[in-house]
């Protein structure tokens, strides 16, 4: 009976996507968080059930603001922590075990392999399972819709964001989940649906204020599928109507949770995290301009993101290109609901860069790419590679070799995106001067590591940092095996059965891969 089941499910080709998303995420960790930021959010998941604070006083002024008895409050939201507590606190109790006492305090810690592979593989597969759920929902045949799911994971920032989680990844899953289910809702009139979307969008809420951007993009979603298909009138407003009195609640709901978090923390129901930290931050830094922390000019955010070679949403995510040449040239051809989706995502994206255009770190700052906007570039870029499969005929030869091209080149630039970990162009930046091409000097570093040249081509780690944590981060493949190796800090017998580990991982990605295809070809 087990065999059976098995089988059916070795057949089944949204098992293997799973499957596959899984074990994606699974050969990407490095078994730590990836950021300060992440680090930050975890620390107040784990000050949530234990006496240890959110922030400790050592991090101040660099991180944290004061709020209510000048208890000091980390500034961002609670959603990201939330999703990570319930691996905190396995985490926390697993390190504890006396197994691990002689490694207690060590990096990359017990609790951060937990957190980071657990909650990495939760959000790949229910990422993987959403998407395709939305591009069938849109008309993509089965393997249009797996090469879409496959795109989105692998050629995508997307891989990066798989193995450094900050917040991005958790809010393309919400908003993909929101836009899938107030669309079920459109064509089925599910209240069910929409509420289960609409608290996805709010759920965003909570996670980052602005993604308040991401719920009036599926407001827009829905009401340019149902004008792009004619509804006009008392039949228009009826659906508009319907669709508030269900979703405004939901909204509501969670926006008012966001403002009891804010409420504890500081004392106010009104302001944000952004404006008392502006004010801390401008009582310490008098000198600096009043309007900070929104004091860059527009135009240097705003082309910014769009140009800045250290930063350029087109360098970092070039399916982004194939989807503006595919919308130009077969723009007749997609349906309304397409069309919908297409002209949301890139006002969505249009919103995001203008909206961070002022931010005093407008880039993001110490990330792989431009990560304000990175989530909302890669749901403009989902649909690339759908349409070009579906549109190979028609588009023509010169589109499909172009589509081709931007395939293999987004494979290059995503692949190399893990290899190492993300500060290391940040110190090489420091030597070489601004502006620097990252993405292609990601690619050099990939290439002189694999063979040895980092020093005789000009890229060696030795005088970058004088830290030496980062020192051995940087100058190792930002895998969970070479950082256990390189810190040294593992028995050996753990090193080798990390070794194995992974390379099972990726021997069974290879096989699933196979399999999926051998599955989408035999289903014609």
């Amino acid at each position: 009976m087990v065999t059976v089941t098995l089988r059916k499910w070795l057949r089944d080709p949204l098992f293997l996507l799973a499957l596959t998303a899984g074990l994606i995420a699974f050969a990407v960790q490095s078994g730590e968080l990836g950021s300060a930021d992440t680090q930050h959010r975890e620390q107040s998941a784990h000050a949530f059930w234990t006496n240890e604070p959110p922030v400790f006083p050592y991090e101040f002024p660099e991180f944290g603001v004061h709020g209510r008895g000048g208890k000091l409050q980390s500034w961002y939201g609670i959603g990201q922590s939330l999703l990570m507590l319930p691996a905190d606190v396995v985490g926390t109790f697993v390190e504890r075990l006396p197994a691990f006492a002689g490694y207690y305090g060590n990096d990359p810690s017990v609790r951060n392999i937990i957190v980071s592979y657990s909650t990495n593989i939760l959000l790949n597969v229910l990422t993987a399972l959403i998407c395709f759920r939305f591009l069938r929902q849109l008309r993509f045949e089965v393997g249009q819709a797996v090469g879409g799911v496959l795109a989105l994971l692998l050629l995508t920032t997307h891989l990066h964001y798989t193995q450094n989680m900050m917040e991005n990844n958790y809010i393309c899953l919400l908003t993909l989940a929101g836009l899938s289910y107030q669309y079920d809702w459109l064509r089925t009139g599910s209240r069910r649906a929409l509420l289960i979307g609409s608290g996805a969008f709010g759920l965003n809420l909570l996670t980052r204020l602005t993604t308040g951007l991401d719920l009036l993009a599926g407001a827009l979603f829905v009401l340019l599928v149902l004008w792009l298909e004619g509804v006009r009138g008392r039949e228009l407003w009826n659906r508009c109507r319907s669709y508030m009195a269900t979703a405004l609640p939901v909204y509501f709901f969670f926006g008012l949770l966001d403002r009891i978090y804010q409420f504890y923390r500081f004392g106010s129901f009104f302001n944000t995290y952004m404006s008392v930290t502006a004010r801390e931050t401008l009582q310490r830094n008098p000198t600096w301009p009043s309007n900070y922390p929104f004091e860059t000019p527009f135009h240097i955010g705003f082309f910014g993101a769009l140009f800045e070679p250290e930063k350029s949403i087109f360098l970092f995510d070039p399916l982004l290109m194939l989807m503006i040449v595919l919308t130009a040239v077969a723009w007749r051809r997609f349906s309304p609901a397409v069309k919908a989706y297409v002209i949301t995502c890139f006002v969505l994206l249009l919103a995001y860069i203008s909206f961070y255009a002022r931010y005093t770190v407008w880039s993001g700052d110490s990330a792989w790419g431009d990560r304000y906007v990175s989530t909302a570039v890669e749901l403009a870029a989902l649909l690339a590679v759908p349409l070009l499969l579906r549109y190979r005929s028609e588009v023509g030869r010169l589109i499909w070799s172009l589509g081709v091209v931007l395939i293999v080149v987004s494979a290059v630039v995503q692949a190399t995106s893990v290899a190492f970990w993300l500060s290391l162009e940040i110190y090489q930046i420091e030597i070489l001067g601004h502006p620097t091409f990252v993405v292609p000097l990601r690619i050099e570093n990939t290439v002189a590591f694999a063979l040895g040249k980092m020093d005789a081509w000009g890229l060696g780690t030795h005088a970058m940092t004088e830290d030496p944590w980062d020192y051995v981060h940087i100058s190792t493949w930002n895998f969970l095996p070479f950082l256990l190796k390189r810190t040294g800090e593992a028995p050996m017998w753990v090193v080798n059965l990390a070794f194995a580990v992974w390379g099972a991982g990726l021997a069974a990605l290879a096989w699933v891969l196979v399999r999926l295809r051998g599955v989408l070809v035999r289903a014609g």
